[in-house]
């Protein structure tokens, strides 16, 4: 089909053909094992990167015994540890509270409370005014904090085993102040999960983080640490009823209790995140955590992005460090100015390719921003379009951060994909399959 027809094709879906879209492009279906449906859905050939070298099946094998229907934290685990590595489908029913007791109610953070801690006195003790500028804090109050978030921890962190399906029942599965720890497995399948507020109860103090010191937490909604052969589709990431926005300020910074929503890290490889909305924070996705880190991660982090919305985030969507990672067909959209940082970081040897995709900003956006330089790395950034036209994001970039000059060519291309989708097209198909509680038929 010539250039001209299916740039009016698309343009034609989008005023309104929205079966027609449909028809043409969504990616091929899930495979299921066994015949029972989306529990047992296994990644598609050719999806991404966590297709290549054998494919991704998570507990698609499970036997009856190995299913497991979970409403709270405790059974969450107790599923897991049942199982161990042996093929697995835990269906998430309800939701589940990461900070919790025995019975699955929830808990406030004064039960993690250790040695007489309370915020207060932390406050009254690391005031700049008190304790200066130049040093962490050190002492009995800060040895009192990290008591009290090392027994958190033991609450939020969740360990997730090899050949695992984890899934939500229905379209209300939430998982509520848990992080979910991917780390040092293989084969997990992740879908259909609306991941909230992931907070940190005890975030340190750091007069010396910047010019002006900050508040630093733990914990992310979901972490895929050090593992290989992970499909994580159709979920929904965010802060919940505690965005980073309403929090106080305390030494003229926000507390924040908020770290990412959702990093790949430490020598992760062969990941898929597709059909995913993640949406309303700050941190959102590293792809490599440190530039120190080349000697588990060069070769590795290989990831796919595609048909994800990220909606208001403010920066690290994603941030890249060594990585061949491929971003097509994401819906990229910003409403609040002051609120947007950058869309893609380029961080040390990072080899990211970035195509096909679409972004609606509001107004006052500097299309500039869209990259942001951290390392000298190059990329590749064709047929994207923001607010529906077609633009060299590089080009863009260089011309309005002069400073900051990237190169263009990432030195290589990617051959695993699914059908890709005119970029006009993209804000419709990623609005009406992405995120938790859509049907899962891709």
């Amino acid at each position: 089909m010539p250039a001209r027809m299916r740039h009016v094709r698309a343009i034609a879906v989008v005023m309104g053909a929205t079966s027609l879209a449909l028809a043409v492009s969504v990616p091929a279906q899930a495979t299921t094992h066994h015949g029972r449906g989306v529990e047992r859905s296994v990644l598609p050939a050719g999806d991404g990167w966590a297709s290549a070298d054998g494919s991704t099946t998570g507990g698609a094998d499970a036997t009856p015994e190995h299913v497991y229907t979970v409403t709270n934290r405790a059974e969450l685990i107790a599923a897991f540890a049942d199982a161990g590595d042996a093929p697995k489908i835990v269906r998430i029913a309800g939701t589940v509270h990461g900070n919790s007791d025995a019975a699955g109610t929830p808990i406030g953070c004064e039960a993690y409370q250790q040695d007489g801690y309370t915020l207060e006195k932390y406050l009254a003790a690391y005031d700049p005014a008190v304790w200066g500028t130049d040093e962490v804090p050190a002492g009995p109050l800060e040895d009192a904090r990290a008591a009290s978030a090392k027994l958190q921890a033991a609450a939020v962190n969740v360990n997730v085993p090899s050949n695992t399906t984890i899934v939500g029942v229905g379209r209300d599965a939430t998982v509520i102040g848990a992080s979910l720890q991917v780390k040092n497995v293989s084969n997990v399948i992740v879908r259909n999960i609306s991941f909230e507020d992931t907070y940190d109860c005890f975030p340190q103090w750091d007069p010396t983080d910047g010019d002006q010191g900050a508040w630093n937490s733990e914990y992310d909604n979901l972490v895929v640490y050090g593992s290989s052969h992970v499909w994580v589709d159709h979920n929904t990431f965010s802060d919940g009823d505690r965005p980073d926005a309403d929090q106080p300020s305390y030494f003229g910074q926000i507390y924040q209790q908020h770290d990412g929503l959702f990093d790949i890290v430490r020598g992760a490889d062969l990941v898929t995140v597709s059909w995913n909305v993640l949406k309303d924070h700050d941190k959102t996705m590293l792809i490599g955590n440190s530039d120190g880190a080349g000697a588990t991660d060069r070769g590795k982090l290989r990831v796919t992005l595609h048909h994800n919305l990220f909606k208001d985030v403010k920066e690290r969507a994603p941030r890249v460090r060594f990585g061949q990672v491929d971003s097509y067909n994401n819906h990229f959209v910003a409403t609040t100015g002051a609120a947007y940082g950058y869309t893609y970081g380029i961080g040390a040897e990072s080899k990211l390719v970035a195509e096909s995709n679409a972004f609606t900003l509001g107004s006052g956006f500097d299309k500039a921003k869209i990259l942001k330089k951290w390392s000298e790395s190059s990329l590749t950034a064709g047929n994207n379009y923001v607010n529906g036209r077609k633009t060299d994001l590089i080009a863009v970039h260089n011309a309005g951060v002069p400073a900051e000059q990237l190169t263009a060519g990432a030195g290589w291309t990617p051959t695993l994909r699914t059908e890709v989708s005119h970029p006009l097209v993209v804000p419709l198909l990623v609005g009406l399959g992405a995120g938790a509680g859509k049907p899962l038929v891709r």
